[in-house]
């Protein structure tokens, strides 16, 4: 993730003026094969394999950390101490008590930006969804139902790395690593679960350890939450997903909300697709389908005609946390903002509670 980020700066020029312009002047890894490839930059970086080198240069603002969720905690805080501003990974500490950690640090600098990758919001069908959600085009919702698939580890012998370990991914599994991208927009709107049933499966519990052997796989493969959530305080059902084993799914993010007054619905399977209903009383309900093309948070080069990808949507997600670092909460060029710390805390907050759901079997209030 760190070389998608440097690819993203180093294609800036993509995006139209914004009135700042990221540069990447350091590069922490421990892996030396990794910094190599941050050699192939002009201008070059610095390079280190020690992340308090990096925070001692003062031509550092600030940082994007992805790292296991078991380093979260401690880095985070480095960071923070340091006098930088933060682009965290999800799930923003390894667990609750880690989160409540990062949160408590991160308000008590309000003059340090923090927030927490989740980059699939930022296509624009997410943000067409958004902007639905924002003008109320629903009118009371019925349900909502947000979903982040893939099928990496279908693969029965595909060898163990840290996010299927549970000592550096943690006890969450699959909701730590993938549940940020499901529950960014619906935690936006305000719809933060109230109650939740899970059911989470550990599919392969084992799996090869490189070195000829095996190794306990011990962490989450999918989860199932379903959730209650309010909207004007009027409860209805939220269903979250997150899955390492969807049979055939690469990175899908699905988001459908359904309201009295009418429908959308949104899936990086069809990128250029968005779909709608209104509800018109006593008419025929039927749904209208519009291509989206290349519309960007921020303006770019690329005409409307054109296909956005992952690496588009990381781009604008980058540029809206240089936006609101630089010019603040308030002058940002456009109004959505990157998931924050509260958000992230409340995702830990929702696991946390899945996590006691799945061991006794019960509906858990948040």
């Amino acid at each position: 993730m760190g070389r998608e980020l440097a690819g993203a700066v180093a294609r800036w020029v993509h995006l139209h003026d914004l009135g700042v312009e990221p540069r990447l002047v350091h590069v922490c890894d421990v892996q030396p094969e990794v910094l190599r490839w941050y050699e192939r930059l002009d201008p070059g970086p610095a390079l280190t394999t020690d992340h308090r080198e990096l925070l001692a240069d003062d031509r550092v603002d600030a940082v994007y950390c992805a790292v296991p969720h078991h380093l979260h905690e401690a880095l985070y805080l480095d960071v923070l101490r340091a006098g930088r501003h933060l682009l965290a990974e999800k799930p923003f500490g390894i667990d609750l008590a880690a989160a409540r950690t990062l949160v408590a640090e991160a308000e008590a600098r309000p003059g340090q930006l923090v927030r927490v990758s989740s980059e699939f919001p930022f296509s624009p069908g997410g943000q067409e969804v958004w902007r639905w959600i924002a003008e109320r085009r629903f009118g009371r919702v019925i349900e909502v139902r947000s979903k982040f698939f893939h099928s990496s580890d279908l693969d029965p012998q595909k060898p163990i790395n840290w996010k299927r370990r549970a000592a550096q991914n943690g006890e969450y599994g699959v909701m730590g690593d993938l549940g940020m991208h499901a529950l960014h927009l619906p935690l936006r709107a305000g719809w933060r679960p109230r109650s939740v049933r899970a059911v989470l499966s550990d599919l392969v519990p084992e799996r090869p350890d490189g070195r000829g052997g095996t190794e306990a796989c011990d962490t989450w493969d999918n989860a199932v939450l379903s959730c209650v959530a309010h909207d004007d305080e009027r409860p209805f059902p939220l269903q979250i997903e997150a899955k390492r084993i969807a049979p055939g799914e690469t990175n899908t993010w699905i988001i459908e909300v359904d309201g009295m007054d009418g429908s959308i619905a949104f899936s990086t399977k069809q990128p250029k697709t968005l779909r709608w209903m209104e509800y018109r009383r006593g008419e025929p309900q039927a749904w209208s389908v519009l291509d989206l093309g290349s519309r960007a948070t921020y303006p770019s080069i690329s005409g409307a005609i054109f296909e956005t990808g992952f690496s588009d949507w990381l781009q604008q997600m980058l540029a809206a946390f240089v936006d609101e670092a630089a010019h603040g909460r308030d002058g940002m060029r456009q109004p959505f903002t990157c998931a924050t710390p509260r958000e992230a805390l409340a995702s830990h907050e929702l696991f946390t509670a899945a996590l006691a759901s799945q061991r006794d079997g019960s509906v858990v209030e948040l």
